[in-house]
């Protein structure tokens, strides 16, 4: 499964708060919400986040094997 790092924390380090994010229209309300719950996101919006903090999508995600409980 993919699990992102702290997305939000890296744009705060380059300047970007929730609040810049939501009134500059560079992600929505919506899509803040689901970085801040560690949710799924578009392929869009991690081009985004890496055209914001200048960085690679692995910057900000990797790959963990899913554990399943009784396996």
């Amino acid at each position: 499964m993919i699990v992102f790092d702290d997305i939000l924390q890296k744009l705060s380090r380059n300047g970007w708060s929730a609040y810049r994010l939501a009134k500059e229209k560079q992600l929505g309300n919506g899509t803040i919400d689901r970085i801040r719950h560690g949710q799924s996101l578009s392929t869009e919006t991690i081009d985004k986040v890496c055209e914001l903090c200048h960085c690679q999508p692995g910057d900000i995600m990797r790959w963990e094997p899913n554990e399943k409980k009784g396996s």
